[in-house]
């Protein structure tokens, strides 16, 4: 069985669909499971609404071959924004093309359907994971804080506020920076005076500076798998993560959760005092066995369209539906 994914990747640092699509994309070659053009595909796996205009045309192009989607969001949510088309227009791809659908969290799952979603496809929740040749532990470290300041770190591609500025602005102005040394890594709409500010670093180069922290922070709302997230605890980084979106079905025993900013330094201190007890009971997100669950379940929706289960067909009326919207939604 061959899988294309249609996705525009993008090189260097970018947001977190695009790093894990392409980390899978890699553990699919490995398996000898990826077709590296659509021709060769036995079953094609799609991404929320990117590159939708694409997806119709293979669909229409490969009509008697099954369609995966990989649903994100909602989108509206997360974004914080009144514009529904983009959750309007996933809701359409599933129903007209989806043979079947993975979620990356309960809460993405939960949400979606609570916003409208009608699922008729089968479907299952497998979680996001990282690069384990990239982000893993560091071999040796000192974790004795009573030496030093704890190292602490956060991330975001996006430079939306509800990728928690509003949070790192009150740490700015009121954590205890004689404990604690703070960076912030990628875009950012506001000044820090004291959280060092880095510019958005390579995979392997984020990596390597979160090897070289003690904790991560996260304060982004109705992130529904933040790979961010996955990304510190794969590299040992136990977290401090406000208790909102897929952060609490992600973080485990590997750290603790927030509701109220004003919680955070009493949060971190708990981690910092037990710092090795928080470390142990990081959950594992291993790359392999997700690639391994997104083959069997793809498998089994391919076997189910061998065995006669109707392969959806767009028709070229919803077809040329579905360009109408997307053109007027670019005006």
């Amino acid at each position: 069985m061959k899988i294309f994914i249609i996705f525009s990747f993008k090189q260097g640092p970018y947001g977190g669909g695009n790093q894990f699509l392409k980390a899978l994309r890699k553990e699919f070659k490995k398996n000898n499971a990826y077709a590296e053009r659509p021709e060769q595909a036995d079953v094609f796996l799609f991404n929320s609404f990117q590159d939708a205009e694409k997806v119709i045309k293979l669909k229409r192009r490969f009509i008697d071959k099954p369609f995966v989607h990989r649903v994100d969001g909602p989108i509206a949510l997360y974004r914080n924004s009144k514009n529904t088309f983009p959750d309007k227009l996933i809701f359409e791809l599933n129903k007209k093309i989806a043979q079947a659908t993975i979620f990356q969290s309960f809460f993405s799952l939960r949400e979606n359907k609570r916003l409208g979603l009608k699922l008729d496809n089968p479907y299952k929740i497998i979680k996001n994971a990282a690069q384990k040749d990239i982000f893993y532990p560091a071999a040796d470290r000192d974790f004795d804080f009573s030496k030093r300041k704890a190292r602490l770190i956060s991330t975001s591609w996006s430079d939306n506020m509800m990728k928690g500025f509003e949070v790192y602005q009150y740490l700015d102005k009121h954590l205890d920076f004689s404990k604690y040394d703070y960076v912030f890594v990628g875009r950012t709409p506001v000044e820090f005076k004291n959280i060092k500010m880095l510019s958005p670093r390579s995979s392997r180069e984020l990596a390597a500076l979160m090897r070289e922290s003690d904790i991560y922070i996260t304060a982004s709302r109705k992130d529904p798998c933040s790979n961010s997230l996955i990304e510190a605890l794969s590299s040992g980084l136990p977290a401090v993560a406000l208790n909102d979106g897929g952060h609490p079905e992600i973080i485990g025993g590997g750290g603790e959760l927030f509701l109220k900013k004003q919680e955070i330094q009493g949060k971190l201190e708990l981690i910092v005092n037990n710092h090795s007890k928080y470390v142990k009971k990081i959950p594992a997100f291993d790359i392999s066995r997700v690639s391994v669950e997104y083959l069997e379940f793809i498998k089994k929706t391919a076997e189910r369209g061998a065995g006669g289960e109707k392969i959806k067909k767009i028709s070229l009326r919803d077809e040329l539906g579905l360009r109408l919207k997307l053109m007027l939604n670019r005006k």
